[in-house]
């Protein structure tokens, strides 16, 4: 990512942690990887000792969440710490990555420490974008993965040559890129004053480890730890993921530890230690990121009633009227799920749909399409005349047609959340069941906001909350795929509020859809649109 007109350059690679203990949930752990390039040298004497802090937005005010470590002098630093943070798709997650060239070594941004530059994103653009930007700088493509598998407890002993009086060893795994680029995957901790380390267990995505090529190269570095940052060179080797399962069949896994400098000069020079892989697990889960991050479209479509319960949209009191102002209750929810999922669709459009009214030139009742959402239901409402029943069924039967095309495509690329807004009790209540229980098979979810003061008591049968959902002739349906919520409720509450309300369930409910069908997560995407994002000032924020 390019960060401020300072010339900084962060990369993350995420990954979601989720839960090895059961399935996976819509709460997911993500994880962020961090580097950066051309930072501004702001020493005298050395080059810069940069760290990054991030930061999250609660209530308005950023609050740190973590830091990596100082990296010595370093324009170019690959941080090893891993920033984790829980990821919820209803909400809009707001992220600042800061770097500040570090001083002193106590507190961190403090005047002592010169502040380079940063940048402001949400979460959902991470997991979603693959090429992230602001204005003043080319794109960099950070490096995004998904968690489809878990490489656990991978232990490995290194028996050092006495080549050294006293040795303070530390490993890096790189993963070498198809541009033949090198990415950081983990960095073990640093072994005090030990020939023979044996380094903690620890956890890495496969398709973070290799991309999920179990042949890829993997660039494995020993080094020892200098406190100043100038780290002396151990060795070296090369290995792949293929190699380490062959522990898992009882054969001995590993390395000779390689300097290529001792080599050439020393003819009896064999290696400069042996690094020994000792176990290795494998835990495979799906998460809904695990689907985002393969390229799954989250196709949002809004369906607003028309009926004239609403009342004259001329008239202050009709639940249409627009106020100059202020958005009305149908644009609130509209704009608060709205706000949510664009972040999930790459095209940014959404379909929009009206029933309950006459439509000219004829005025039949029947349901139309509205293109600009906002624009064009604002623009809409002196075309039309608002008329009745509040027919749910339809809309759901043309919605979940459509899904249905999408659900016979064998991969899981597209998913639809359908939002219907309502001020009334439904009419067709027996065939809205019966819809229900028929999309409950498709990639579809339905959220219905109940605008103004009616009496929702049959929404709340719709929610299914309260027992399964049947169809007027007992049959169930497949999943749990409606959410109802009225709007009087959230009335003195944030947008936000009643945004995480209504799509809590949409994770769960599509990963249960695709692990229903026995669908995998497609490979990670590459060509998403480049969204641009905005630079952190110069100061940073107190």
């Amino acid at each position: 990512w390019a960060l401020s007109p300072l010339n900084i350059v962060i990369k993350l690679a995420t990954s979601p942690a989720t839960s090895l203990s059961g399935p996976a949930t819509c709460v997911t752990k993500v994880e962020l990887r961090v580097s950066c390039k051309a930072l501004l040298d702001r020493d005298t004497l050395n080059k810069s000792d940069p760290c990054v802090i991030l930061m999250v937005q609660n209530d308005g005010q950023w609050i740190e969440l973590d830091r990596t470590e100082v990296i010595k002098s370093n324009l170019h630093p690959v941080f090893g710490k891993v920033f984790s943070l829980d990821y919820y798709f209803e909400e809009v997650q707001k992220l600042r990555f800061e770097v500040y060239d570090i001083h002193g070594t106590h507190s961190i941004g403090t005047r002592d420490d010169d502040f380079l530059g940063g940048v402001e994103c949400t979460l959902g653009q991470v997991n979603r974008c693959c090429c992230l930007t602001n204005p003043f700088l080319p794109a960099v493509a950070p490096d995004l993965w998904s968690n489809n598998w878990d490489l656990l407890s991978v232990l490995s002993s290194l028996f050092l040559q006495d080549l050294f009086s006293k040795s303070d060893p530390f490993l890096e795994i790189y993963r070498i890129n198809d541009d033949e680029t090198e990415q950081l995957v983990y960095r073990t901790e640093v072994i005090k004053n030990n020939l023979n380390p044996v380094w903690e267990p620890f956890k890495v995505s496969l398709i973070s480890l290799c991309s999920c090529d179990e042949d890829r190269k993997l660039k494995c570095l020993v080094w020892d730890h200098d406190s100043r940052g100038k780290h002396d060179f151990i060795g070296e080797f090369y290995a792949s993921f293929r190699e380490m399962q062959k522990i898992s069949s009882g054969n001995k896994v590993s390395w000779d530890c390689m300097n290529p400098k001792y080599k050439q000069k020393k003819r009896n020079y064999k290696n400069s230690g042996v690094v020994i892989l000792t176990d290795l697990k494998l835990h495979r889960v799906y998460s809904f990121l695990d689907y985002i991050m393969g390229g799954c479209q989250i196709h949002f479509t809004v369906a607003i009633d028309f009926t004239a319960s609403n009342g004259d949209p001329r008239n202050s009191c009709s639940l249409h009227y627009i106020n100059p102002y202020q958005p009305n209750e149908y644009l609130k929810a509209l704009i608060a799920v709205g706000e949510i999922c664009q972040d999930y669709d790459s095209d940014k459009r959404f379909s929009a749909l009206g029933f309950g009214a006459r439509i000219p030139p004829n005025y039949e009742v029947s349901i139309f399409c509205i293109q600009g959402v906002v624009e064009a239901y604002q623009n809409c409402l002196p075309k039309i005349q608002l008329y009745g029943p509040t027919n749910v069924a339809p809309i759901i039967n043309r919605l979940a047609k459509v899904a249905a095309g999408d659900g016979n495509i064998k991969d899981a690329s597209r998913y639809h959340i359908l939002l219907i807004l309502t001020d009334g009790v439904v009419t067709d209540m027996a065939d809205t069941r019966e819809a229900i229980v028929r999309a409950s098979y498709q990639p579809l979810s339905i959220i219905i906001v109940g605008v103004g003061n009616a009496d929702f008591t049959d929404m709340q049968i719709l929610d299914g909350d309260d027992g399964v959902l049947r169809s007027p002739k007992g049959e169930p349906v497949l999943r749990d795929i409606v959410q109802f919520v009225p709007f009087r409720d959230f009335k003195t509450a944030s947008p936000a509020a009643l945004a995480k309300c209504v799509l809590a369930e949409v994770p769960s409910q599509v990963v249960e859809y695709f692990s229903h069908k026995a669908i995998s997560p497609m490979s990670p995407m590459r060509d998403l649109p480049t969204p641009i994002l905005s630079p952190v000032a110069t100061t940073p924020t107190e």
